[in-house]
């Protein structure tokens, strides 16, 4: 593995009597894309909130870049060169679409707003986005919302990008999309976490997955022996 841009260690997260993540522990290389895998509930995106500081740990800490961030707010960690996306978009409606790149990218790498240039064409290429740049994200379809999501993500400049369920809503026809468009993500030097329920996706550009079930790692490997993994299969279908 390249050397760690990402560093999870034994991270435990409770909420009143439920504990969502129990002693979980991985590490992310540098360029790496690692898929984040387990059933519905399992803590997947409660493990995002907490790499990302939406959440403290009540125990174990996390990494970036050699910082120790943990507890730290979110906005310390997007300094740092860390972007995330939301399982449900989450845009300025009322600004439009140049407008909430140019949030992302003015607060996102904190620079004047003077000084701040953003390759719109490039981006919206990227993640195959066709609307009209002075549409108010209030106006979008769901799809282009999404779409929207991940590329005020990338107008931030990011090293790493936590990547959650960015393919839910897509049919068949757009999967070859969606991997041509992580694949040229990575291409950038960006490293990926992903969380990703549709196995096509998951499995052909990922590295390696580390599955989470019941807030407990259960499994982490290449996505060849992690798929044939008995705790794996029994997670997802029974014993």
């Amino acid at each position: 593995m390249n050397e760690p841009i990402l560093s999870v260690n034994g991270v435990t997260k409770r909420f009143g009597g439920l504990v969502a993540l129990r002693d979980v522990s991985f590490e992310v290389g540098k360029g790496e894309v690692v898929g984040l895998m387990g059933p519905n509930g399992a803590g997947k995106t409660t493990l995002l909130n907490v790499i990302a500081g939406e959440y403290a740990p009540d125990a174990g800490g996390i990494t970036f870049k050699g910082c120790d961030i943990t507890g730290c707010p979110p906005h310390r960690a997007c300094h740092l060169g860390m972007a995330r996306t939301y399982q449900i978009p989450q845009p300025f409606v009322t600004l439009t679409v140049r407008e909430n790149l140019m949030v992302s990218a003015v607060f996102g790498r904190q620079l004047k707003r003077s000084t701040t240039e953003i390759d719109y064409g490039k981006i919206f290429d990227l993640v195959n986005f066709s609307e009209k740049m002075d549409t108010p994200a209030g106006d979008l379809p769901i799809l282009s919302l999404k779409k929207l999501e991940l590329a005020r993500a990338l107008a931030r400049n990011p090293e790493l990008i936590l990547l959650d369920e960015v393919a839910a809503g897509i049919t068949e026809v757009e999967i070859p999309q969606v991997l041509a468009t992580l694949r040229e993500i990575r291409n950038m030097g960006i490293t990926i976490v992903i969380i990703e329920h549709i196995m096509k996706v998951l499995v052909n550009v990922v590295d390696k997955i580390v599955v989470i079930d019941k807030g407990m790692k259960i499994a982490e490997g290449p996505p060849a022996v992690v798929m044939n993994d008995c705790k794996v299969m029994e997670a997802y279908f029974g014993a």
